[in-house]
């Protein structure tokens, strides 16, 4: 399979060490979070300070929980704080999503992060993927200056998902960049390639130990790390 030119890798990490193994792979972007394991969070100012020196262009997740993406009052007022937060440590963007009750994107409070975050780069998450109309949703992105919508199709993985990967980006008409994510890995990266996306995200990250003792603690034994090697086996099979 001969592959387009120009698809962009990002990888997600949630730590210090997941930083600079992305960094050091040369990947395009990086999205920077907390909590990988929840399904990714806002990650904290000090990290946020660290990647930005990190030589790649960072997106910063705002996300204050785990769990659906409808939000309070105050929980939206955090994520305008957060995104400030974002700016200052000088971050290239933020990756962001708030739905109704019924799954719709929430305009005003869509537009208001937005509006938080003009000037940067400003990505919608998995988010997008609960949404019953994407079309809607996209148009609705586009509305409020959405540069990049990260899905997995409207499915459960981004594999599964590739019809509407394909039908997403033809709509999109090149008016923002979709993103493939959800289980992206080194095997199934040509396939999504193919149905036109303009990128790739991907954890590339292994369970691992947690490596010390935790006692009494009801803490996870295992956490999520990024892998060197799975970074390194995905930007070979999209080559």
């Amino acid at each position: 399979m001969t592959l387009p030119m120009g698809v962009a890798l990002e990888i997600v990490v949630d730590d210090a060490e997941g930083l600079a193994a992305a960094a050091s792979a040369g990947v395009d972007r990086i999205e920077l979070c907390s909590a990988l394991a929840l399904g990714a969070l806002t990650p904290s100012a000090g990290l946020m300070a660290r990647a930005a020196r990190c030589g790649v262009a960072v997106i910063a997740m705002i996300r204050p929980r785990p769990g659906d993406f409808r939000y309070s009052p105050g929980e939206l007022a955090v994520m305008v704080d957060d995104i400030a937060a974002a700016r200052a440590a000088g971050l290239a963007g933020v990756a962001i999503g708030v739905t109704g009750d019924d799954g719709r994107l929430d305009a005003p409070a869509m537009a208001r992060l937005a509006e938080a975050a003009r000037g940067m780069e400003i990505v919608i998450h998995r988010a997008f993927d609960v949404t019953p109309d994407p079309a809607e949703a996209l148009e609705l992105a586009l509305s409020i200056g959405i540069t990049r919508i990260m899905t997995a199709g409207h499915a459960p993985d981004a594999l599964a998902g590739a019809a509407g990967l394909r039908a997403l980006a033809r709509a999109a008409r090149g008016r923002c960049e979709i993103m493939a994510g959800g289980g992206v890995t080194a095997a199934n990266a040509p396939a999504l390639i193919a149905a036109g996306v303009d990128a790739l995200h991907a954890s590339c990250s292994v369970m691992r130990p947690a490596g010390g003792p935790l006692g009494a603690l009801r803490i996870a034994p295992e956490r999520m790390a990024t892998d060197p090697e799975a970074i390194r086996a995905l930007q070979a099979a999209m080559r």
